[in-house]
């Protein structure tokens, strides 16, 4: 369970750092007044009402951004206050993002089946940098204005009623239409910091249904119509492939290549890699901000986001089996996890698919993350998680049947993680009939620092047979 106490311990490191950027900065005329009032109100403000008010999450989340912003401006701070009371600043700034980590551990209960967390420095680091994360999306991701919950409602009790009428929310599986294959794509060299590798481009040809709910809007996104690839083949025979999905807010190939590494998977391993770009990223967003409208509360642009992910990456699959005989797998990280377990209940031919941290209902996902104001709004205007939930059917892991079998099924998950939960990742073991699973003691960006991730993906891609 829990443990709540009256004045949390927690509270006093990121409020004493507050005072202490304010403070200093205050001595640092105004370039060091201006570089201390964004780490010094949302630790100060932060610490306060760890103090006054525990419990909240959003308040850790707030005090580990304060504090990693202490950390990365503590530096520039010196030219204005000194070099000591900067590095004092840096000290102060990271005991308070720590803090934050550690309450946000103390807060979640512990879950059946999944390890309990081990508190400890380390972990503290990694969930702050969880809950710093958390925070910068909550600012930045452009949820729906309160006039406009009355028409997510409206579509998703249209949406609701077309799928019961067509049988999706009984065999949700059956709201995925088979693409057409995809032959000639059109393929560039491109390089990224070094990394040489294919860019892959080909229009989606994807649309929601005739009379579908929010199909005029998804049309409209111009950028999204146009699909995109990284591509890494070895010359000379054919090679098993490995499709790896990315997160959400990447689908850049700085990014991607940094969390799928090619120097291990594919000089080290041999395998050719493919890594699609989802909808509403990279190339194809349509914000200021790559991943923007995927997961911002509008939960048909949700639905047809992930529909269209899983289109694409299947007219991709069949491109690369258009080239020969090819083992394929996929690996997937987060919202890519999630991309990954649809993926295995529609396409029964992968050699297997290797879910990390994944989402496994996105209803869920949103209520809990949601600001109070947004979860506010949507229940006045009757936009409730049930209604929610059964329009997500379709995309939701837990609703469709693996058509893969048992043996070629792999996961893991954090055991504190903040930004997809332990609970997903637990729900879809059980769902997968409980496969093969690492769980590592740390947060949800932190899974390639910790071997036995790397040693899960390496026995399911040998066990498979990709990788001799």
């Amino acid at each position: 369970m829990p443990e709540h106490t009256r004045w949390p311990w927690e509270a006093w490191p990121p409020l004493l750092a507050g005072l202490l950027w304010l403070w200093l900065g205050a001595g640092g005329g105004f370039p060091g007044a201006l570089l201390s009032l964004p780490p010094g109100v949302l630790l100060l403000g932060a610490g306060a009402s760890l103090l006054l008010m525990p419990g909240d999450r959003r308040i850790a989340n707030l005090a580990a951004l304060g504090g990693l912003l202490g950390v990365l401006l503590a530096l520039p701070a010196a030219a204005a206050v000194g070099l000591a009371p900067a590095l004092a600043l840096l000290l102060a700034s990271a005991a308070g993002a720590v803090a934050a980590g550690a309450h946000a551990v103390r807060l979640e209960p512990n879950l059946d089946e999944v390890p309990e967390p081990v508190r400890g420095l380390r972990l503290a680091a990694e969930v702050a940098v969880d809950e710093a994360l958390m925070a910068s999306m909550l600012l930045s991701i452009p949820f729906p204005r309160h006039a406009e919950y009355a028409r997510l409602r409206r579509e998703a009790e249209e949406a609701r009623e077309q799928f019961e009428a067509q049988g999706f929310l009984e065999k949700p599986a059956g709201y995925h239409r088979e693409p057409p294959p995809l032959t000639r794509p059109d393929l560039r060299p491109a390089r990224s910091r070094g990394q040489a590798y294919e860019h892959l481009a080909f229009e989606s040809g994807y649309e929601p249904r005739a009379g579908e709910p929010g199909r005029e809007r998804w049309l409209g996104y111009a950028p999204n119509r146009t699909a995109h690839a990284w591509v890494l083949r070895h010359p000379g025979a054919a090679r098993p492939w490995l499709v790896c999905l990315h997160g959400y807010q990447m689908g850049i190939p700085l990014v991607d290549w940094a969390c799928f590494p090619p120097a291990w998977l594919h000089r080290g391993l041999g395998l050719n890699l493919l890594v699609p770009v989802l909808p509403l990223h990279g190339p194809r967003k349509i914000g200021r901000r790559s991943g923007d409208g995927f997961l911002s509360g509008d939960t048909l642009d949700t639905l047809h986001a992930q529909a269209q992910a899983l289109w694409d990456v299947r007219r991709l699959l069949a491109w690369v089996r258009s080239q020969g005989e090819a083992t394929v797998g996929v690996l997937g990280y987060s919202l890519g996890g999630c991309g990954a377990a649809l993926l295995a209940s529609l396409e029964g031919e992968l050699a297997c698919a290797i879910p990390g941290i994944p989402v496994a209902d996105f209803s869920r996902l949103f209520y809990r993350h949601g600001p109070a104001l947004e979860l506010r709004s949507a229940e006045q205007a009757g936009l409730l998680e049930d209604s929610m939930r059964a329009v997500l059917r379709p995309v939701t892991p837990l609703a469709l049947a693996p058509r893969i079998p048992p043996g070629r099924r792999y996961l893991f998950g954090a055991v504190a993680d903040r930004i997809t939960p332990p609970d997903h990742v637990r729900d879809l073991w059980r769902h997968w009939e409980r496969p093969p699973i690492a769980w590592y003691q740390g947060g949800h960006v932190s899974f390639r620092a910790h071997p036995e991730v790397r040693q899960l993906i390496e026995r399911g891609l040998r066990e498979s047979g990709l990788v001799g």
